[in-house]
Formats: structure tokens, sequence, C-alpha cells
């Protein structure tokens, strides 16, 4: 469950370490942001000569949360920390490789371009 004023970890090479949540899109009641829901954060940390900046306004998908999601079959998963991937106007990601597990459900969810990239789908 991501919320406004959440840190989150930057899971690509587009330049930003860490993000800090500060929008949840959905509408004026949406609280929570959950896997393959976008937000919009602005950059906290970033890696020097790199195209994303600190104090940038990024919009974000949310790839990984420490939340459990409960699946169709009844199963659950969940991870070490809550991380994301920038993304541009047309939901394409920023960055070339994103690093660690992403879930399936970001696929289903419709960013097949960023499942591709991943290195592994659990």
């Amino acid at each position: 469950m991501i919320q406004e004023r959440s840190i989150l970890k930057v899971a690509d090479n587009s330049g930003a370490k860490t993000v800090r949540c500060f929008r949840v899109l959905g509408g004026s009641k949406k609280r929570y942001a959950r896997v393959g829901e976008i937000v919009v954060a602005s950059v906290q940390t970033a890696e020097p000569r790199k195209p994303v900046k600190k104090k940038d306004i990024v919009r974000v998908l949310v790839v990984r949360q420490r939340q459990a999601m409960r699946r169709s079959d009844g199963s659950y998963v969940r991870f070490d920390e809550n991380a994301v991937v920038l993304i541009d106007e047309k939901n394409e990601p920023k960055g070339t490789r994103v690093f660690g597990p992403i879930p399936r459900e970001v696929k289903e969810k419709g960013f097949e371009s960023i499942a591709s990239l991943a290195e592994e789908l659990v």
C-alpha cells in the first residue's frame, strides 16, 4: 500500500535512486496505490550525469510492495521493499533495464514493455 509521503526505491536505470510519492492517481478519494498502479512522485536522490535529476516530478509505476497481494488462486505474494519504475506519458519505461523480480500482475495490467525488461516474473 503506497500512500502520499511514501519513500520508494527505483528499480530501473533511469538515474533516480529514491522517490517520494505525493499523489496517487485515480480520483480525489483514492488513498493507496497497489502493484500495477501509477503515482506521481518527486525524485529525492539521483545519480550524477543522468537525465533524471533531484527534485524532478515524475510518473512512476508501482512494481513491488511490502503489503501481501492475494492472487486469484488463493496464494499470496509479497516483497521485501516498495519499488517503482519511472514511466513517460505513453506508459513506456524511461530506463532500459529493470532490476529485481516483477510480479505478473504488472503484465496483466497492460505494461508488457516493463515486464519484458524484467529479470524475472514472479
